[in-house]
């Protein structure tokens, strides 16, 4: 079981920033294609966006040109930086391999609420 790291979740105001990271340990962090997903009330949980390991990025449609996923393999981290927050992404928020491999943790908790 890979013990991930997570933090930058909170509550924040429509239109506001957060940037959340996942830092993983291990030696082959820079072989995986990465993904931050999340999960909604009563949804499933869906992948947002993704950036592989060649640093190639990929996001849902309705995130795109508002987040940015990128990676620091030195620090084995990646991270979600997200702008012009709506309600609709509130979500417990997770990191994982892309397609998962890792199993999920606990999760971080957006909320986006005036």
């Amino acid at each position: 079981q890979v013990q991930l790291v997570q933090s930058g979740g909170g509550l924040v105001q429509p239109g506001g920033p957060l940037r959340l990271s996942c830092t993983a340990p291990g030696s082959f962090f820079s072989a995986y294609n990465l993904g931050w997903y999340r999960q909604a009330p009563g949804k499933q949980r869906e992948l947002v966006a993704a950036v592989s390991s060649g640093s190639s990025t990929d996001y849902i449609a309705s995130v795109k040109g508002r987040f940015t996923i990128s990676r620091d393999n030195a620090k084995r981290t990646v991270y979600l930086q997200m702008t012009g927050l709506k309600p609709e992404d509130t979500a417990v928020y997770y990191c994982n391999t892309q397609p998962p491999q890792w199993g999920w943790g606990p999760g971080t908790q957006v909320t986006v609420s005036s």
